[in-house]
Formats: structure tokens, C-alpha cells, sequence
């Protein structure tokens, strides 16, 4: 069985949803296709920082998801060896670019509101892509259960294992060494803390307590990962022991979050990201096809930019692909593919140097944040201020509107 798309967009995820979105505010039709039988909510919650917030604005999600989450009013750093306070930093400021916009919320929630918005049977389940070929202007997308697609553009949000990558020529994503595990947990009384982000450090390891509203806590967990720690990553009954004495010093109220998350509450993945180097030889994009969100730019953590800077994809994205596909309304059919082709190739001009910055910083706060020796621990407690204003300055990026003129 065969049948033609115009815009077949691979993974439900966040890219995938946001730029189905945007596409279909701008009056364009899509098909997602996801894997999995419903959404997948792996992480549980992130971070949302002002740049996010634009770019859910334009797709006319913000205020829905505002509703249900508190702004975090502050950023506090302190170290897990001393428990003493390193940084303080509000997240409202005179300066400009340190005045923002933040809340930790729930991914089950952003990925089903986005659904919600789309129109119904745009997101196809259980359809996992298993070859790409090339069919002269389109490209054939054949699926599991033996369907073929045909499609105009083809857009991969198939995360840090795409197919899509892996066939325009993209590499895997490197491991870095170390794992995070993430949980969140439910205090039905209301967990009492301030709406800030609250992040310890020391002896190689990295972790946080975000609020997420009244009574929900996210929180993470990184380590380094040495082969005789490989088993603890796959027993959550061992994670959760491992985590609670490697805590440090810090508060009974903080403990108390990690000792009250429930066990199917907690997963545990090794870090990946992409050689920001890649970006400068490699192609974002191949005739009528390209990747956005961690298909495109898996990154470490450290600068909670991950989701960000996939909704600014599908901004920058939905916004070049609406005005090829609008001029093609204006010109002859077989223009159409050139001008598809040189839209693709205008987004990925727009994000290369902003995701070359993105992954490139967010390493470098990694080796700081997370080294384990007298050097790293003396510059992330003397740049710990540093550090907070990077994440700020980089978190004011604006992606711009949906607007096609």
C-alpha cells in the first residue's frame, strides 16, 4: 500500500509536535508519524526558559501551559561537598537579558497539549519508519507494518537514534561519560518549597530540585559512569540507593524529595550530543529533507536548552517551509521542489551557528560543573556566577513569529 504526503514529519516528540503545529497555523497540512502506540513522556518535566516561551507563544500554546506552572522566581547553586551557597541569581533583572521568563513543566502535558491543538489523525502511531529511499522528486518512506509513504519533505524529529539523521549522513551522537536520571515525585499536602531552581554540585556529580507548581517536584541526577556502576543504571532499586549517598550536604527537605520518588517515578539514560564541529561539514539538510530537535542537536543538559532550542527549530522551521511552499502557490509545480529545497537550506543556515553555540557552551559548562579534581572544583565554585549568567544570556534568544509575508 502506497500513498502521497506533502510534509511527513517522523517522531511525536517535541520538534515533531511543535513543528506540525506551527505548519498547521500557517495553514499547511502534515502527518506525524510515531513509533510508539500513544505519546512518549520519557524525562517527565524541563526547564523553559524565555526563549521557549517565545516560541510557544507563536504557536499559541503559552498561556495554556502557563495556567499550570509556576514562574520560577531565581536560580541557587551551592555545593554538595560544603553545603555552603555558591550563587544566587533571580531570574527577573534590569538587564534585559537576564529579566526571564522560567517554569519547569510537565513534558506530558506541553506533548499533549500540542496534540490537542493538531487536527485529528494528524499524529499516526505505531509506525515506525525502517527505510528511506530516494523516488526522484520525493522520497519513499517505507514502514513497519510494510506501508510506503510518499512525501514532498521529509522532516526527521526522530531524537538522538534517527533514521533520518543517520540517512542525510550524520554521525551518531557521542556519548560523554556520564548518565542522568530524572524522576519527579507528588506531595499531596504541597511541598512547601520556593519557586526557584535549586542545583548542588561536588565529587563528580550534578543534581536539581525544580518546582513545578504546588505540589509537583522534578528533579535529576547526574554521575560519571565507570563500567562497575553500569548495573546501577538498569536496577531503579539501585539507582535510588546510589542517588540518596551521594547527596552531600544538604537539607532533610531536599533528601526528602529523592527519598519519596516512587520507583516507576525514575528512569536513567546515558548523555549523548553531537561534535559541534559537524554542523560546519555535515548536512542539515538533503534535497527535500532535514532534522530538527535531538535528531539534529542532541546536547548535554547543563544549559536546560534541549527543549528550547527544539521549539526554536520548529519556529525557524515552519516559518521558511510555509513561505517556499506559499511561493510555490504563485509559481509553476515544477518549481516547487527548488524552492522546498532552498527553504530547508534557509532554516538550516538560521540554527547552525545558534546550535554550534548552544552544544559548544553546554559542554563546557559540563567539564566545569561536573569534574571531579582540585582545578574544576576551585573554577565552578569561582565561576558559579558566571556560569548562571551564560545560561541567562543564552536563554533570551528569540526565534521570531510565525509570520509568512
Amino acid at each position: 500500500m502506497e500513498a502521497v504526503e506533502d510534509i511527513v514529519i517522523v517522531g511525536a516528540g517535541i520538534a515533531g509536535l511543535a513543528t506540525s503545529l506551527g505548519l498547521h497555523r500557517l495553514g499547511i497540512r502534515s502527518l506525524v508519524l510515531e513509533s510508539a502506540d500513544s505519546l512518549r513522556t520519557t524525562g517527565f518535566a524541563l526547564g523553559m526558559w524565555t526563549n521557549a516561551w517565545r516560541a510557544l507563544d507563536a504557536i499559541g500554546v503559552g498561556e495554556i501551559l502557563r495556567a499550570k506552572h509556576h514562574k520560577l522566581t531565581g536560580v541557587v547553586a551551592a555545593s554538595a561537598t560544603t553545603g555552603i551557597t555558591t550563587s544566587q541569581r533571580p531570574s527577573t533583572a534590569k538587564d534585559s537579558q537576564f529579566d526571564h521568563e522560567v517554569r519547569c513543566i510537565s513534558r506530558k502535558l506541553l506533548l499533549e497539549t500540542m496534540e490537542n491543538e493538531l487536527p485529528r489523525g494528524t499524529i499516526r502511531y505505531s509506525s515506525k519508519v525502517v527505510h528511506i529511499e530516494i523516488d526522484g522528486h520525493f522520497k519513499s518512506i517505507h514502514l513497519a507494518d510494510g506501508t510506503v509513504l510518499k512525501t514532498k519533505v521529509l522532516i526527521g524529529c526522530d531524537g538522538v537514534n534517527s533514521v533520518v539523521a543517520k540517512f542525510i549522513g550524520f554521525n551518531k551522537p557521542a556519548f560523554v561519560g556520564r548518565s542522568a536520571v530524572r524522576g519527579i515525585v507528588y506531595f499531596e499536602d504541597g511541598h512547601g518549597f520556593e519557586p526557584k531552581v535549586m542545583q548542588f554540585f561536588g565529587k563528580g556529580i550534578r543534581y536539581g530540585v525544580i518546582p513545578m507548581d504546588d505540589y509537583g517536584v522534578y528533579w535529576f541526577f547526574s554521575f560519571s559512569t565507570p563500567p562497575q556502576e553500569k548495573e546501577i543504571e538498569e536496577d531503579p532499586l539501585k539507582l535510588k540507593q546510589f542517588i540518596l549517598s551521594n547527596l552531600g550536604k544538604v537539607s532533610d527537605k531536599i533528601k526528602e524529595v529523592y527519598e519519596r520518588t516512587e520507583l516507576n517515578n525514575i528512569i536513567c539514560s546515558a548523555l549523548r550530543f553531537r561534535h559541534p564541529w559537524e554542523l560546519l561539514w555535515e548536512n542539515i539538510t538533503k534535497d527535500n529533507i532535514c532534522v530538527a530537535g535531538d535528531a539534529f542537536h542532541p546536547m548535554t543538559p547543563d544549559l536546560a536548552q534541549g527543549g528550547g532550542a527544539s521549539l526554536e527549530d520548529s519556529i525557524v522551521l515552519a516559518r521558511n517551509l510555509a513561505l517556499a511552499l506559499k511561493e510555490n502557490d504563485r509559481k509553476q509545480e515544477e518549481d516547487e521542489y527548488e524552492r522546498i529545497e532552498e527553504g530547508l537550506k534557509k532554516f538550516a543556515r538560521e540554527r547552525k551557528w545558534r546550535i554550534f553555540d548552544l552544544i559548544s557552551a553546554s559542554y563546557v559548562v559540563h567539564l566545569v560543573q561536573h569534574g571531579d579534581n582540585v582545578l574544576t572544583n576551585f573554577l565552578r565554585d569561582k565561576m558559579a556566577k558566571y556560569l548562571a549568567g551564560m545560561l541567562m544570556k543564552k536563554a533570551y534568544f528569540d526565534c521570531g513569529k510565525l509570520i509568512v509575508s
